[in-house]
């Protein structure tokens, strides 16, 4: 039986228009930064704190705009998928590092991914939701 993870999760852009992905520890696939939301949490409180955990950013749930409700796989937990509630957040030029579980963040172009890893909801619904 396939389990549901509940999660918010962020399409951070820079001015360049490059956004940013990370690699949690132990696992492969590179995905939006964002987590589980809490049982007692909204999707835009968990998302402010999985982005101050994760990458030390300080943000509002002001400063987020609601993109969409998305499932696909879940990249690192077979037979999950996750329910996402997707949310673009414009970073500027921030300075972001990597905190708590993520082993790697990286900037790329949303047009010209590359040929990295990405988990199922990042490639096929936030990249191409974000090139339309």
């Amino acid at each position: 039986m396939t389990k549901t993870i509940r999660i918010a999760a962020a399409l951070l852009l820079r001015r360049d228009g490059d956004t940013l992905l990370v690699r949690k520890r132990g696992t492969t696939a590179f995905m939006q930064p964002g987590g589980k939301i809490e049982p007692h949490e909204a999707p835009e409180q968990a998302l402010v704190r999985e982005l101050h955990e994760e990458l030390g950013l300080a943000i509002d749930t002001e400063s987020l705009a609601f993109l969409g409700h998305f499932e696909a796989p879940a990249a690192n937990e077979p037979e999950h998928i996750v329910v996402a509630d997707v949310f673009r957040l414009d970073v500027g030029d921030a300075a972001i590092t990597a905190a708590a579980e993520i082993e790697e963040i990286r900037w790329i172009s949303p047009a010209h991914p590359g040929t990295i890893s990405m988990a199922p909801l990042t490639e096929h619904h936030i990249l191409p939701l974000h090139r339309q």
